[in-house]
This record gives structure tokens, sequence and C-alpha cells, in this order.
């Protein structure tokens, strides 16, 4: 198996840890991705990488660093992507969250788990591929922005690159992840008449009314969804994340507006979410005569779901039962992540990185010797799976 330099790799990583990348996007005062951007460059340049910044909006960067087979023909083997975020979110409740403190086996810090453990390993995986270890083909290291809230650099990312296949080595404990869930933010509102608290025989009670459209959306929780399941995400779900509504406590209220998170399951489309609002607001207006309602969809991201047979994934199965003397373990991920902007894209995607705990959590720390594993992995796969015709 590929030899990697453990200590090198903790010595970047506390690097990386060090650098407030906090996403602006979550946290007006976060750091963004330009300080990170340039010592990620910086470091690539100095193993002979060549890498570039795309500014996919103002101030917020990618990093894209190309490693072409030793001879220099990319065309002649197949083009893999590892993609990995730069963002963070914030640190609050930390105690020294950019100090990168080591203790044992563990790395502590904000983002160490989430996930600059997992460009520590992409950056050392690169290494050893600009310095020989890639026969054929080509890799893009893509270090991007902006994943921890609108995905703006992945999205800019697919619109540049064309690969046969991507790792998006979001933590996943050394297993092989082929599914994550999505997601549908949605907006439903009722409307009812202002009228002077006193006058019940001028006001409708928008708020009262959706009531009804709240026990419409628990009867779809708990009757309807539960029986929607996939082998690796369980269940689909939804839940009532917002409400508002009323003009004073002496007024009838002229709207509410709730809004909705809806997880969504491989198979599940917009259409059908939003057919599914829909019928929360009629089946609402059939108990409660008069209700005048909407749904919209304000937001959406698809799930990810890719075939165990796929090139990509054999070869990584393989490369994975190497290092550890066993068959990883086919895993899905509850959140949303990038790998379904790149699958939506048509390129074969699968996640795999370290172990650790604590993302977006107050106690965030990564496992080292997963983030060595993790760089061996990623080094091996690439020379197998690029030198393939």
């Amino acid at each position: 198996m590929i030899q990697v330099d453990p200590q090198r790799i903790t010595d970047l990583l506390r690097r990386l840890v060090a650098v407030d990348s906090i996403n602006p996007g979550l946290a007006p005062d976060g750091g963004g991705e330009a300080q990170i951007a340039r010592v990620i460059a910086a470091e690539c340049a100095g193993t002979g990488i060549e890498a570039r910044l795309d500014e996919v909006a103002p101030g917020r960067y990618n990093v894209v660093a190309r490693i072409p087979g030793r001879g220099g023909a990319a065309g002649l083997g197949r083009r893999l992507l590892l993609n990995g975020h730069m963002d963070t979110v914030s640190v609050t409740g930390m105690r020294d969250p950019f100090a990168g403190r080591v203790d044992g086996d563990r790395l502590h810090g904000r983002g160490a788990y989430d996930m600059k453990g997992s460009l520590a390993a992409m950056l050392e995986a690169g290494r050893f591929l600009a310095e020989g270890g890639l026969r054929a083909g080509e890799v893009i290291l893509a270090f991007v922005a902006d994943e921890e809230y609108q995905s703006l650099g992945t999205a800019d990312l697919v619109r540049r690159e064309r690969v046969d296949a991507a790792i998006v080595t979001e933590p996943t404990a050394l297993e092989v992840c082929l599914a994550h869930r999505g997601f549908v933010w949605a907006r439903i509102e009722t409307d009812g008449r202002a009228a002077h608290g006193s006058r019940y025989d001028d006001g409708v009670d928008a708020i009262t009314h959706m009531g009804h459209v709240l026990t419409a959306l628990d009867r779809l929780e708990r009757e309807t969804l539960v029986r929607r399941s996939h082998p690796l995400l369980g269940r689909a779900s939804a839940h009532a994340s917002t409400i508002t509504g009323g003009l004073g406590l002496s007024t009838y209220p002229d709207r509410c507006t709730l809004e909705v998170e809806r997880r969504t399951l491989p198979g599940e489309s917009d259409e059908e979410i939003g057919a599914e609002m829909a019928d929360l607001v009629m089946e609402a207006a059939r108990s409660c005569p008069g209700l005048v309602g909407r749904a919209e969809i304000m937001l959406s991201r698809p799930p990810f779901e890719v075939s165990a047979d796929e090139p990509i994934v054999r070869a990584l199965v393989e490369s994975v039962s190497r290092a550890r003397g066993r068959a990883p373990r086919f895993v899905g991920e509850l959140p949303w992540f990038d790998a379904a902007l790149l699958g939506a894209a048509g390129i074969p995607t699968v996640m795999f990185g370290p172990s650790g705990a604590g993302a977006h959590a107050a106690e965030e720390w990564v496992d080292l010797p997963s983030v060595a594993t993790c760089a061996a992995v990623l080094a091996d796969v690439a020379v197998r799976f690029c030198q393939a015709p």
C-alpha cells in the first residue's frame, strides 16, 4: 500500500485549522475562503502542482489543482476529481477553535473533522501523485468554497470541469458512502381578514386556519412518510420549521406563514414535493371551510445515490480493502452534501473520508491515523482508476 507521512499530514492540518475560513453567509464576520485558498495554493506550488484560483463570488475562491500522469497526456487515461470544501461553520461556544490541539490520535479545532482533515489527505495524496505516482490520466484536486451555505463553489466547478468520476472527501469513517438525502424548503401561507378583536363577525383568523395545515402536516409525517424508506438512508421526513403571523393582540391576523423542511430520498422529485405541499392546503381546506392558502417551494437540493457497480466505487472498495485489511461497508449519510451537484451533472460520484466527530458542534476533532489512511487510499485509487482505458 502507498506510504504517506503522518507527521507531515498533522503539521499541514494544524496550519489549515489555524485559518479562519468561517462561511460569511453563516456569520457576517467570518473569514471566508480567501486566506485558506492562498495557503492551499501555496502548498500545491511547493510540491510542483499547478493550481488556479477561481473567484466564484466576490472574495470567495475555489482552488483547482491539476496533476497529469507521468506521460503528460491526460487523454491516455481517466480523469478523476477529488472534491472537498474549505469553509466551516461558526465557532460559537468553542474554546481555542483555531489552535489545532493534538490529544493522542485526535486533532481538535473548528473544521478539523468537517472537513480540513480531508483537505490535508487530498494534499498528501496529491504530493505522492505529483512526485511520479500517477502513471496516466489526470487527477484534479478541487478545494471549494461555500458548501456550508449555497454550494457556490461546486456549482461553479461543474460548469468548468469535465471528469470521468469524482470522490467527495467528506468524513465517512473510512466507509464508502453511496447515498445521501436531499431537502426541500417550502413556504405555506394562509389568508385571513384583519379586524378589531371584538369583531368576530368580520375578522378571519389566518393563524387558526394554519392550525389545520399543521394537522395535515403531522398526518403526512406520521402516516405517509413513515412508509417511504431507503436501505441506506432510512425514512423520508417533514417538519414545521418556522411560523409567523399576527398584527397585535387585539387584531384578527390577516396572514400566517409556515416554513416547512422536507427531507427527500433518491427517486423523489421537486414536482412531487410541490404537489405534496399543495395537498396539505387542500386537506386543511376540507376540514376548515373558507380556508384560503397556497404553497410554494423556496429552495431545493436533490438527493444523491450512486450504483455500487460504478467503476469508481469498485476501485475505491479495492483500495480501502487493501489499506484496512477488510472490505468497507456501504453507508448512507443523512445530511446534504455537494456530491448531489456532481451526480446531477452526470459525474459518477462517491463519498469517502476520515473518522472523527463534532461537525458543527462546540467540540470537534478528527482521528489522525484515519486521515493518513484516507490519504493513502485516495492516492491508490487515483493511480488505479486513472490508468484504466
